[in-house]
């Protein structure tokens, strides 16, 4: 029994044939269990594979079990290979083991650089999401610059109503100085200061200065 679905169905359909003991004559598990045989591979894929698969490719059969993690055992002898009596490919995976189907969902699938090509549809649908993309940052970008130039115009405009405000306030404080200054300057000579007390004073000086008596000629003859 499979669990919960989990394992792909190459590797449940991979599992029924080499279980199935009316295809032992072409695919097997080993005497130990821990690996499995095809033989004749010719009659294999044309026999065998149709029923499971949608192909009788013995290649696209490798292919996927190179995908999950099987390899191929080679048996070797005395430093050289041994040449098997007949048409025998043995494949072997840790967790491919007979009578040990719960560890079939261990077998993960490997990511291929052909898996990861993209199709033309596909790269089309990524350049014209490229596309805009660029043209939403191009808009960003101008909107940006249209926000930095408006900035620097309210700068100008703060710097210059700064200017205009401390030009009010210097002439407000210059008119301010000026008016104090003439506030407190004399306009002329005081009043008072020849015919006030100054006058009085020497009014009284001269009243009490005493007059020198006049002398008259006697009329005497030289």
């Amino acid at each position: 029994m499979f669990v919960g679905g989990s394992v792909p169905a190459f590797l449940t359909k991979l599992w029924t044939l080499v279980e199935d003991p009316e295809t032992d004559p072409l695919i097997c598990w080993s005497p130990s269990g821990a690996s499995f045989h095809v033989f004749d591979q010719g009659r294999f894929s044309k026999e065998v594979l149709p029923k499971f698969f949608k192909h009788n490719n013995m290649a696209s059969f490798i292919r996927q079990l190179n995908m999950y993690g099987f390899r191929k055992v080679v048996h070797i002898e005395q430093g050289g290979l041994v040449k098997p009596e007949r048409d025998d490919t043995e494949f072997q995976h840790s967790f491919f083991i007979r009578g040990h189907e719960e560890l079939l969902e261990k077998i993960k699938r490997k990511v291929t650089n052909e898996e990861t090509k993209f199709t033309g549809e596909e790269i089309n649908k990524i350049l014209t999401d490229v596309q805009l993309m660029k043209g939403k940052q191009e808009s960003i970008d101008f909107r940006i610059v249209a926000m930095k130039h408006e900035n620097e115009a309210l700068w100008r405009e703060v710097a210059l109503l700064r200017q205009k405000h401390t030009q009010q306030t210097l002439r407000r404080t210059l008119s301010g100085t000026l008016s104090g200054t003439l506030r407190r300057t004399p306009s002329g000579t005081p009043s008072g200061t020849l015919s006030g007390t100054p006058s009085r004073t020497l009014s009284r000086t001269l009243s009490r200065t005493p007059v020198e008596p006049s002398v008259e000629p006697s009329g005497e003859p030289q």
